[in-house]
């Protein structure tokens, strides 16, 4: 297995065992979070990852990165349940809104927006200073949601300017099984000064995107956004009718980038779709990458039958994975 690091960046991090119930490793970088342990900690429900600089904070509920931060630059938003209560969810085992639910065989399934991951508590399987394995198999109350055996892997990987989040799926059941996943993180709008912000793609992306039915499913018709070249001029009027989706995108990476030159990159592997997504006046703006999306407003078929769902073979593993970096103004 391959942990990414920034090129420019130095690790933080030894080799982690890849065994199951492994107790956590703390190493001298992990002092200054042990001192704050009290002496009788209650159950542990978040970790954190440190490397020079840079901090990670990871909630087991969901494995949801709650804050992240580059040479005293937080870059998650501080989430606000007036407007959005979470900062970077796990999408799994389907993105997106279903039509009244998922079909499988005939049966239907209440299976929700964006799956059930994002409100489970996940295990650790690994902790070391700058990077983290948690996990989530299935059991009585997910099957119940979505009938396939599986195991669920989240990786963080920490360095001093970047971090590398890792989604692991596997199949554990004796049939195949259909699954899309995804990352929702959202990041601060404005990260730096205030000022203008946008978004540059790596490749040239059409100029309009679908347009979403108030109950989030995907209608056929399509609206403009100001995309000028490769480059999109965000604004909040630009959100105001739902998120910008950009279906088998041909960018694999993208800025999110201040007037000054501070920007904020995101590198996909895996991940055909990406989405822009925010909730004026709260200052976010989510980038999202997918294997999958929400239903279309017509669709009533099986859950093999939704369009960019991945089907996995008994015993076979995928892994998608996003790597974010944050360049300081020059």
């Amino acid at each position: 297995m391959s942990w990414r690091t920034s090129a420019a960046a130095a690790p933080c991090w030894r080799p982690l065992a890849s065994r199951r119930n492994v107790r956590p490793n703390f190493g001298p970088a992990c002092a200054v979070w042990r001192a704050r342990k009290p002496r009788r900690p209650s159950p542990l429900d978040r970790l954190e990852l440190i490397c020079g600089g840079a901090r990670a904070e990871i909630a087991l509920r969901g494995a949801e990165l709650r804050g992240w931060s580059v040479g005293g630059t937080p870059l998650i938003w501080r989430k606000d349940p007036a407007h959005w209560d979470e900062t970077a969810p796990i999408l799994f085992p389907i993105v997106g809104w279903t039509r009244d639910g998922a079909r499988v065989a005939g049966e239907r399934f209440p299976l929700g927006l964006h799956g059930f991951a994002r409100a489970m508590n996940f295990s650790v399987e690994a902790h070391e200073p700058a990077r983290a394995r948690l996990a989530l198999r299935s059991g009585a109350e997910s099957l119940a949601l979505y009938p396939f055996p599986f195991e669920f892997h989240v990786e963080y990987s920490l360095a001093e300017d970047s971090l590398t989040t890792s989604l692991i799926v596997e199949n554990s059941g004796e049939r195949p099984m259909p699954y899309a996943c995804g990352l929702h993180p959202g990041f601060r709008w404005p990260f730096a000064a205030q000022g203008d912000y946008c978004v540059q793609f790596s490749a040239d992306e059409a100029p309009f995107v679908p347009e979403i039915s108030p109950q989030g499913l995907f209608l056929k018709s399509l609206r403009p956004i100001p995309l000028e070249g490769r480059k999109l001029a965000l604004s909040p009027a630009l959100f105001a009718a739902e998120a910008l989706c950009f279906l088998n995108a041909r960018s694999r990476s993208l800025r999110f980038q201040h007037q000054g030159g501070a920007a904020l990159i995101v590198e996909t592997t895996n991940f055909p779709h990406l989405a822009l997504w925010s909730k004026p006046p709260a200052e976010f703006l989510a980038i999202e990458c997918w294997t999958g999306h929400g239903d279309p407003a017509d669709f009533d078929g099986d859950l093999f039958e939704k369009p960019s769902m991945r089907v996995l073979e008994p015993g076979a593993v995928a892994r998608h994975e996003a790597h974010y970096r944050f360049a300081a103004a020059p």
